[in-house]
This record gives C-alpha cells, structure tokens and sequence, in this order.
C-alpha cells in the first residue's frame, strides 16, 4: 500500500510541479519520509527528481535556453554536491526540522519577491545557482526560490518550464552521484527512487496540455498552500519521531 500512496501522489505532484514549474519534490517528500524513513526519503526524491527534470526537459526541449541553463548550473552542480554531503552528516530529526521550516519560511519570502519587479542576467544566475544548488543539496527542494530566479531572468511559459528543469537536472544528478558515492543511494533506495519518479514522469507528460491556461492568482494559491503542508507535515514527522 505505501507504494501505492507514493505512485498515486507522484502522480498528482507530478502533473502540478509540470504546470507551476515546482512543487513534486515539496509534495511527495513528505510521504517517501512517513512510508521509508526521512534519512532514506532525500536520496529516494533525489532519483525520483532527476526522472521528474528530465520527462520536463522532453515535453518542452526546443524552448530549453542553453545559455541560462549552462550559467546556473556551473556553480549550482559543484554546489548541489557539497549540500548534499553536509545532508548526511544530520541527524534525520533535524532534517525535518530543516526542510519543514525551510518550506514554510518559502511563503513569505517568496511574496516579498513577488512585490518586486527584478530584472536579472547570466552572472546573477551563477551566483543564484551556487546558493540554490547547495541548498537543494540539504533541504531537497528549492523550487520557491529558482521558480522566481528564471522568471527574473525573463523566461516565461515553455521555455521556463524548461529551462528550470534542464538546470535543475544537473543539480540532482550531482546530489545523486554524491548520495551513492558515501553509500546512500543503494539499489533499495535506487529501485524506490524510479517507481516514484515514474510517477512524476507521467504526470509532466499529463500538465503540459494545462500549462497556458493556469491563472497567475490560482499558481499562487496553489503554491502557498503545498508549501504549507508539506513544510507542516515535515515538521510533524519531526516532532513524533521515536
């Protein structure tokens, strides 16, 4: 059965973060940490997420802007590594805490930069990436805060979608190698991570025929609210851990 909650809930993650641009690893995280543990859950989404990018990458590859991408990812790949190395020093109490209140603070912090109207380039993605890159090493989704970044950037709509998911491909496929090097990303958690990416694979494909006619007010809305549970579900786990 707890397959089958994870497959029914990438499936639905899966087709919101392929209209939104984020939100598969916010709400599934919560429920690969009740049915396999929260030290286990971040390597399991790590695998699933590089399965989620890459469905995203395909369905929209001709709108993927290369140069936004290669700038993000040089510093955020090397970045995702040393983040995700840190993550396996924690204790998996903390890790909740962390990813909980890393996801409610998301809220308003991502108002306040909605309020702004912020134009930026290449090198602020670099560095943007370097920042976001190791913090997706830790609290394993940063989507708030990259959503916005390449919406600065000035990308809209497919190309996006796409290129959001291309630079964030790379991020995961480093935090990836890292998990397996220091011995946690084993076959287990490797075959756990491509059901419940399968998952999210088929709900990309599902969202692309959506993306054009979300409202900007719903995105929002429906945003706030993932955030807000998952970051309330992490935070419960953390607190009733045995």
């Amino acid at each position: 059965m707890n397959y089958v909650f994870v497959l029914a809930v990438g499936l639905i993650a899966g087709t919101i973060s392929g209209i939104v641009g984020t939100g598969s690893s916010i709400m599934l995280l919560p429920v690969l940490a009740y049915a396999f543990g929260p030290k286990a859950a971040v390597p399991i989404m790590a695998v699933a997420a590089v399965m989620a990018n890459i469905s995203r990458v395909l369905a929209w590859w001709r709108d993927v802007d290369w140069r936004a991408c290669a700038a993000y990812s040089v510093t955020g790949i090397p970045a995702a590594a040393l983040g995700a190395r840190t993550l396996l020093l924690l204790p998996s109490r903390m890790v909740d805490l962390a990813i909980g209140l890393f996801l409610i603070a998301m809220v308003p912090f991502r108002h306040w930069l909605a309020r702004r109207d912020i134009r930026i380039g290449l090198g602020h993605l670099a560095a943007g990436g370097a920042l976001i890159g190791f913090l997706t090493g830790i609290v394993v989704s940063t989507g708030p805060l990259s959503v916005p970044l390449f919406l600065f950037y000035g990308l809209t709509g497919g190309a996006f979608l796409a290129t959001e998911a291309a630079s964030s491909l790379g991020l995961y496929l480093s935090k990836s190698v890292t998990f397996g090097r220091f011995g946690a990303l084993n076959a287990d958690v490797l075959l756990k991570g491509m059901i419940a990416g399968s998952s999210l694979m088929a709900g990309a494909f599902l969202a692309k025929r959506f993306v054009l006619k979300l409202k900007p007010d719903l995105f929002r809305v429906v945003m706030d609210g993932i955030m807000l549970l998952a970051g309330l579900s992490m935070l419960w786990n953390a607190t009733h851990a045995n």
